[in-house]
């Protein structure tokens, strides 16, 4: 059977990447034009500007792609592209370029689904993973536990109700002062504190027992975080940090588990 060779192009959010695999399962190249610290000022990702920075990089980081893979782009056998779910903007910038991709070369343009996308990554990481599983996405903007029947048959089990986990991340970072993006600053605080310090909040739902809401746990740890500061007291940010992240991966991991029972 003959080897099958994508250009992939992804741009939903922040970061305009470009990688070239074969089969699906063999990475060649994979680029990555992050904009964390245009971002950073701001305490999250700013729409506009994220749209303007992937015009500036969409180009390069295909070429750099393709040097890398050493991979002429006329050898490449498909395009393929996020098509959402992201923000609306930087989506139509990678859209564009592999529509203009795919028809200069007269090549098939595959869409890719964000969602289906993160889960596909457990392919390259585990070439021997093969349906059916159980996949936890908890991708910045998204939180769902997902089946996975065959491999183009995701069955959605949970979702969040509110705030996906890496939001509430973002979010409690920011109110601590930690800077952005929230997820690993949180974490390195987290390891110098206690998580048994702080009993925040974990939600189950009876109806739906696999959707998640951390609203709640963010509304909390808000309000922990206030009262510090209307008494004047010092914040234990390593403390809030480490409870805050237990109790969101408790309620992550025991939903996962519970699915795959």
């Amino acid at each position: 059977m003959k080897d099958v060779t994508i250009l992939g192009i992804e741009s939903s959010c922040d970061e305009t990447s470009a990688a070239v695999v074969v089969n699906g399962r063999e990475v060649l190249s994979n680029i990555i034009a992050t904009q964390i610290q245009l971002h950073a000022e701001y305490g999250g990702v700013v729409p506009e500007i994220a749209s303007r920075k992937h015009v500036e990089s969409v180009i390069p980081v295909v070429d750099k792609a393709l040097k890398e893979a050493n991979m002429p782009l006329e050898a490449v056998d498909a395009i393929a592209v996020t098509y959402g779910p992201g923000l609306v903007g930087a989506l139509l910038v990678g859209l564009t370029a592999a529509k203009a991709l795919a028809f200069s070369l007269g090549k098939p343009l595959i869409g890719v689904n964000h969602i289906e996308g993160h889960i596909s990554a457990n392919y390259i990481a585990h070439p021997e993973l093969t349906p059916p599983f159980i996949c936890l996405v908890a991708s910045g903007g998204h939180s769902h536990v997902v089946h996975i029947e065959d491999y183009r048959k995701p069955v959605i089990l949970g979702r969040t109700r509110d705030d996906a986990a890496g939001e509430a991340f973002d979010k409690i970072a920011r109110v601590l002062g930690l800077g952005y993006p929230g997820g690993p600053v949180v974490e390195k605080k987290a390891k110098e504190g206690n998580d048994e310090a702080f009993r925040f909040p974990r939600v189950k739902f009876h109806d739906e027992p696999y959707d998640f809401s951390f609203s709640g746990l963010k509304t909390a740890v808000i309000n922990t975080v206030h009262q510090y500061k209307q008494r004047g007291e010092k914040i234990p940010t390593e403390d809030i940090c480490a409870s805050f992240q237990k109790a969101a991966v408790d309620v992550l991991v025991q939903h996962t588990v519970e699915a795959a029972l």
